[in-house]
């Protein structure tokens, strides 16, 4: 069967063709492996032999100035392998801990508690877009002169998760910002302020390494460039799954998870065979790119009964919603504070859908709703208002983007 991820159709509602093509042995098609069902997604997120090098590679080959892009890359835990993978993690693990998550989630509450008090039309643009940005900047250290501007900055960046959307002039745009993104953040750091960078700056390996103030701000940027767009999905997708099917205060947190597994924010990623092997009958050879669906993986019936109905009492289950293994998502905790918190405002300020729940087009790997048209359940309603379709990612001015093979690492 075909499988064509930039059909309008597939685009609004992906799960029927992911359904067709668990079904059937993996396909290889527009120059790639597909794999939906759970064990093989899982087979190859498990397997280290796997590379998640090839994002930066596909950017060198677009040529030009793109130094400071690829040392993005060899600084960041979504595109290294080991040696380089295991040393960044064991840096960024001792300031990127679970007790400097919990120490955030007073800030988190207030600032979701905010933002949905203030509701009043649009709960992407007005909650979701918004509110992991900043967090992220409080948590980073970051004047609040800078708050606006990184929104744009990480819009821009973001692009390098799916180089196959980038045209040559956007490619050097994104060299520029992130210039410009690395030297903000550098100046930043000398000045060391209470927060992530900091931690960062003063961790050290038992053998005494330290991340350089480059590799720092590198981090600093792929935080945004990871952490925001797929927090600002789980926010919206876990809202439009509770204003569909309320929950009680108590039922939060198996909401969040539930979302993550049925309504993956992050819908796939990809990797690069170094090694010849089979996988779910595929024989898939050295040097063979595989698209990982985790969406498609985390509505398989051989691992997920009813798997396409939303249940916020199913058991814990091995979604993968956060991928897996050393490239697991490192702020998953941090990004199910956030959705969980905006839930626990909206259940205590009841809002209703006030129109067309419109899906976004702009990203291949990211499933989230573009607006979310609400209104207050206790009368105060205003007209529901429609978010540009640029202003998903962030405020920045949007890039052209052409249609391209999906190139995500996560």
């Amino acid at each position: 069967m075909r499988f064509n991820p930039f059909a309008p159709a597939f685009r609004q509602d992906p799960y029927p063709q992911y359904a067709a093509l668990r079904a059937q042995p993996p396909i290889r098609t527009l120059g790639m492996w597909v794999l939906t069902r759970h064990a093989d997604v899982l087979a190859v997120l498990r397997d280290r032999t796997f590379s998640a090098e090839l994002i930066p590679a596909l950017v060198a080959r677009h040529g030009g100035d793109t130094d400071r892009i690829l040392r993005l890359g060899r600084a960041s835990l979504v595109f290294t392998d080991n040696p380089a993978h295991a040393r960044l993690r064991g840096l960024v693990n001792r300031a990127f801990t679970p007790a400097a998550v919990a120490e955030l989630e007073p800030a988190v509450r207030e600032i979701a508690g905010r933002r949905v008090a203030d509701l009043r039309h649009d709960l992407m643009a007005e909650v979701a877009v918004p509110l992991p940005v900043e967090v992220l900047c409080t948590w980073l250290g970051l004047p609040a002169e800078l708050h606006d501007m990184v929104a744009g900055w990480t819009h821009d960046v973001r692009f390098l998760l799916e180089p196959g959307m980038l045209r040559g002039d956007d490619l050097a745009r994104v060299a520029d910002v992130v210039d410009t993104f690395a030297g903000a953040l550098t100046e930043v750091l000398h000045d060391r302020p209470a927060g992530l960078l900091t931690r960062l700056a003063e961790a050290r390996t038992s053998g005494g390494h330290r991340l350089a103030d480059e590799e720092i701000a590198l981090l600093g940027i792929m935080c945004f460039v990871a952490g925001s767009e797929t927090s600002t999905a789980l926010i919206g997708n876990a809202a439009l799954a509770v204003l569909h099917d309320p929950v009680t205060p108590e039922q939060v947190p198996a909401a969040v998870r539930e979302t993550l597994r049925h309504e993956s924010p992050l819908q796939m990623t990809k990797r690069i065979a170094t090694r010849d092997l089979e996988i779910g009958g595929a024989a898939i050879a050295a040097g063979d790119q595989v698209l990982l669906c985790l969406a498609a993986a985390n509505r398989d019936d051989a691992v997920f009964p009813d798997p396409d109905r939303f249940d916020v009492a199913r058991p814990p289950g091995p979604h993968l919603g956060f991928g897996f293994g050393m490239h697991g998502c490192l702020g998953g905790a941090l990004a199910e504070l956030q959705a969980g918190a905006v839930l626990d405002a909206l259940v205590r300020t009841p809002v209703e859908l006030a129109g067309e729940v419109r899906w976004q087009t702009e990203s291949l790997i990211v499933r989230s709703p573009v607006a979310l048209p609400v209104r207050r359940v206790d009368g105060a309603a205003t007209a529901p208002s429609r978010l540009p379709r640029e202003s998903f990612s962030g405020a920045g001015v949007p890039m052209r983007s052409r249609p391209g093979v999906p190139e995500g690492a996560r």
